[in-house]
């Protein structure tokens, strides 16, 4: 399992560390929120472990950032203790918060907490499709189904919903976060690219279906 560390304070980047790679996790460590969404980006982490305090943005700036594009789960350690400061962090989107200064045992129990989580949403199983989230496969009808990134984070966010449509704003903010661009176009040919892959017949798809007036809908099961 991959945990990135943001912490900007060497000390406690050390020590989380060294505790992390003892239990046997493959660890990367960022001083900076710039540098920490890039990583999530092209890492692709299983658990962020995250201090509010850093030197180039607020932690929960940085919570936002992440989940405009990612639901990887994120365990705040911080050294702001009060209510007020732990509630908006977990609305903000942070899965759980440990304040500083913590015992090593009660942080590893929380991270195997989340990873059981991670481990319970890791496979995906809709219609013909299986979706492995961990290694980011895809097999239709037990043969691979190859995609880009952009095909595979849009396949996984509307199968995590199935049923449900997703509006166009909502899946440019998963697909490309901030920059997302603002022609519904460029999904639209996503969209196209990714139905070549998965349906049966692309001109007339049965799971990746149009919600008129909304956006996309990816139906489990075909009819």
């Amino acid at each position: 399992m991959r945990i990135l560390v943001v912490e900007d304070e060497p000390h406690t980047q050390r020590f989380l560390r060294a505790a992390l790679t003892a239990s046997g996790y493959e660890v990367l460590d960022s001083a900076t929120g710039k540098e920490a969404l890039v990583l999530v980006a092209e890492w692709a982490p299983d658990i962020v472990v995250l201090d509010l305090g850093l030197p180039d943005m607020d932690g929960k700036k940085l919570i936002r950032k992440i989940r405009a594009s990612s639901p990887v789960p994120i365990i705040v350690v911080s050294a702001r203790d009060s209510e007020a400061e732990k509630i908006l962090t977990l609305d903000t989107g942070a899965n759980d918060y440990l304040e500083k200064p913590f015992v090593i045992g009660e942080f590893l129990a929380r991270v195997r907490s989340a990873l059981r989580n991670v481990a319970q949403d890791r496979m995906i199983q809709a219609g013909g499709l299986v979706i492995d989230t961990k290694t980011r496969s895809v097999e239709k009808d037990g043969a691979a189904v190859k995609l880009t990134r952009t095909e595979y984070k849009l396949l996984v966010a509307l199968a995590r919903q199935a049923g449900q449509p997703l509006g166009h704003e909502e899946i440019l903010k998963a697909l490309w976060g901030a920059r997302r661009p603002e022609d519904v176009g460029h999904l639209r040919v996503v969209v196209r690219q990714l139905r070549l892959k998965i349906e049966d017949d692309p001109s007339e798809p049965r799971m990746l279906m149009t919600a008129p007036g909304i956006g996309y809908v990816f139906i489990g099961t075909k009819p």
